[in-house]
């Protein structure tokens, strides 16, 4: 059974994430540990709050490079997603480079203000195993306030006064900018999908 490692990066929300994979039957370790993540048979970087802030706690447990190095399958959650592409507009900060791209604040309109918080239809734009037996405009649930416009990484995408990527994927590393871990049914499935040996 693959060794599954979740890297700390301070959210108070980690603990759902791990209770999502014991409800899949399968335990998860949270860590800062760059062996224990390293030698991980599938490592999750989740992540909440602002994307300078997290880039700070990853520098403080020396993890940028140890991220960028990972070869096996790797998935961001939410701020996470974030943190793997080039740069957010938030702050102006630089990321950890490893999916091109920068997070833009999404779009403020009278009926889809910022931050977008609650359920999105989710469409696939491609077959990606992370995306499996998942139907097509299911909901997830998201709570975020940047994101990345629609590009070659994408794999699915969501709209809030206009479309943007929802899963991304390049090389072994994927992302979701929702939460999976509160998106019920089709949230379980895709966790489930990411430890598959298909991916």
């Amino acid at each position: 059974m693959s060794k599954i490692a979740i890297i700390d990066s301070g959210g108070a929300n980690i603990a759902s994430l791990v209770f999502a994979f014991e409800r899949l039957g399968r335990s998860a370790e949270l860590t800062t540990d760059a062996a224990v993540i390293r030698s991980a048979d599938r490592v999750l970087l989740p992540g909440v709050g602002a994307a300078k802030n997290a880039m700070d706690r990853l520098a403080d447990a020396q993890l940028i490079d140890v991220i960028r190095g990972l070869k096996q399958p790797v998935l961001g959650i939410c701020l996470g997603m974030q943190l793997l592409l080039e740069g957010s507009e938030e702050e102006n900060v630089e990321c950890l480079g490893v999916v091109p791209g920068i997070a833009a604040r999404l779009p403020s309109t009278p009926a889809c203000p910022v931050p977008n918080m609650g359920w999105c239809a989710t469409r696939k734009t491609s077959d990606h195993a992370l995306l499996n037996d998942i139907p097509d405009d299911s909901y997830f649930y998201y709570l975020h306030s940047y994101a990345l416009p629609v590009s070659d990484c994408t794999l699915a995408t969501a709209n809030h006064a206009k479309p943007f990527s929802a899963v991304i994927g390049r090389d072994n590393f994927v992302a979701a900018q929702f939460h999976p871990e509160r998106s019920s049914t089709a949230g379980a499935q895709l966790l489930s999908n990411f430890l598959d040996d298909s991916l």
